[in-house]
């Protein structure tokens, strides 16, 4: 049987406004100013503002749904997080644009400002913190620790669940810039399973909380170029003598089973619309096409040179000096310590002690310390960060798009529509939310799940502001849901665009034939047998219906993202 799948093939993106975040959300409120959800120096794309009228949100906090498939539409209510205030640091100014309804004016710089407590606000803090619940208790003089390693998730997570959550990575940085209990943050950084946005997004969460003051230093015991992309931004690093440093450059990869197919006695049949659309490419071809290379090419030369650009102008060294120092394929800890890479050569003990003498604590004596799980129960009002009774809806979706819960689909595998729908539904109908945001972390999927949820999205901008946020990835289907929203934001690093339709079909005849297995069919109608009949090819008239009915989707994709960036179609 066959779909119609909307897939990430990464190509060139959609023309995108650069300009700060916290666009039609996040106007100054009561200082100081903290979000929930780390939007922080996104890269902006202005729709055309012609569903909802401006609206000023001052002085509103945010409530948060996650929307993996392991919401339950009985308990959305149940999923609201309550988030008093806002957030941060914003990227950078750019004065190319888009057709905008909105003058550049009207857009905040979103710059982080961190502002000292007035002393009757740090002792409301403190007073807070002497009633404060046993869990939000943190001993005055600690130091905040956080292993970031393996996988990172963009969906809140909770007090049972493994991992790392971005947001309440993010969160915890900028609770602990304004926590007075919290003297600094000892970061350990081993090898992380996510994509370059997230590591953008960390980061610059990292910058943002040495405005405060206090210290940050970075422990790498493996590293490869998102780590050190990180530990970068921290005023000290450590690693151990027997360290793991892989900084090689950076690589991209496809591969192609067509010829696996091919020997089993399997065709692939597939109907590719768009020129780039590449994601059915792994299962037609057996080698790279020039599309695809120029793609992915043009891919990491921007991520890569992106890399060199940040690391040089962190290091204080010229471009060319860090590309020629990768170059040499150094891996010897002592030549990273030479050529100041890292701060010094450390066990983590020997850090330790370090923070112990920093911090006035005798060598016997225990370092105090907080770990990430422990920190993200410290509500944001116990350390003085607060909103209002408005709230600003987040409705988060992570992972591939589907219609409906297949029966073998475990909790939290993905975006489902329906669930999606019913939340978005329940932000339109609800009185006290005043605009959402819809934070999407996906590559694709279903086309019809994906037009689904972009006519609700439209629905819902009819009637509040609502900005799109892309995490890592926001391609194909995921782009499809974002330019319903009145405004795109991207990180400099998020893939996204990917406009293009792919589906197609498995010819089983001689795999058929090789296993002994025969299938006959009895059909009445012209067409009736173009998804029942997997035991042979096309027929002309099928193959020709087949094309024209991608060609449709490809259309309607192609032309709704035209109407909703203000752009005309080319071809």
């Amino acid at each position: 049987m066959s779909k119609l799948i909307l897939l990430h093939t990464s190509h060139h993106l959609t023309p995108i406004h650069r300009r700060v975040l916290n666009a039609a959300v996040l106007t100054p409120l009561s200082k100081p100013l903290l979000t929930p959800f780390s939007l922080s120096g996104l890269r902006l794309q202005c729709l055309r503002s012609s569903f909802s009228p401006p609206l000023s949100l001052r002085s509103l906090s945010a409530r948060a749904f996650d929307s993996s498939s392991s919401s339950s539409s009985s308990t959305k209510e149940e999923e609201l997080k309550q988030i008093d205030g806002e957030s941060g640091p914003q990227g950078k100014v750019n004065s190319e644009s888009v057709n905008t309804g909105t003058p550049d004016k009207d857009y905040p710089t979103g710059e982080f400002q961190f502002q000292k407590m007035s002393s009757w606000k740090s002792f409301v803090v403190k007073l807070r913190m002497l009633i404060a619940l046993p869990w939000e208790r943190v001993k005055k003089g600690s130091v905040l620790t956080m292993k970031l390693r393996g996988q990172v998730s963009d969906q809140l997570k909770s007090r049972f669940s493994s991992g790392l959550s971005l947001p309440q990575i993010c969160e915890n940085l900028v609770k602990a810039a304004y926590d007075p209990r919290i003297s600094g943050v000892y970061l350990q950084i081993e090898s992380l399973n996510c994509g370059w946005g997230k590591v953008e997004e960390i980061r610059r969460h990292i910058l943002d909380f040495k405005k405060s003051g206090k210290f940050i230093l970075a422990y790498v015991p493996a590293c490869g170029e998102k780590e050190y992309y990180l530990a970068s931004a921290c005023q000290e690093i450590y690693a151990p003598p027997s360290a793991y440093f892989s900084l090689f450059g950076l690589t991209v990869q496809a591969s192609f089973v067509r010829g696996v197919l091919e020997n089993v006695g399997i065709e692939p049949q597939v109907e590719r619309i768009g020129k780039y659309k590449s994601a059915g490419d792994q299962l037609a071809r057996k080698t790279m096409s020039e599309e695809n290379c120029e793609m992915l090419t043009a891919l990491l030369d921007n991520i890569y040179g992106n890399w060199l650009d940040v690391i040089s102008s962190t290091r204080g060294k010229k471009r060319e000096d860090i590309e020629n120092f990768i170059n040499e394929g150094v891996y010897q800890v002592d030549k990273f310590k030479e050529e100041g890479w890292i701060t010094n050569i450390h066990y983590d003990d020997e850090v330790i002690s370090l923070l112990k003498e920093r911090l006035g604590v005798q060598k016997e004596k225990v370092l105090p310390m907080v770990d990430y799980r422990k920190y993200s129960k410290v509500r944001q009002s116990t350390v003085g960060l607060s909103g209002s009774k408005d709230k600003i809806a987040i409705i988060r979706a992570s992972g591939s798009i589907s219609r409906v819960r297949g029966s073998f689909s475990l909790p939290g595998s993905g975006i489902i529509g329906e669930q999606f729908i019913e939340k978005i539904r329940s932000v339109r109908e609800s009185k006290k939310y005043k605009a959402a945001i819809i934070r999407i972390d996906s590559p694709g999927g279903d086309a019809l799940a994906s037009d689904l949820m972009w006519r609700e999205i439209r629905l819902l901008a009819a009637s509040k502001p609502v900005i799109a946020s892309m995490s890592d990835v926001a391609a194909s289907g995921g782009y499809y849901m974002a330019m319903a929203a009145d405004t795109i934001v991207a990180e400099n690093l998020t893939l996204t665009g990917s406009i293009g339709v792919v589906t197609g079909k498995f010819n089983l005849g001689k795999l058929y034939e090789k296993i002994g297995f025969n299938k006959e069919i009895i059909s009445r109608g012209k067409y009736a047998e173009l998804l029942a009949a997997e035991q042979r090819s096309f027929r002309p008239e099928e193959a020709e219906l087949f094309a024209k009915s991608a060609q449709n989707a490809y259309k309607q994709f192609r032309d709704k993202a035209a109407f909703s960036r203000s752009m005309t179609v080319c071809w």
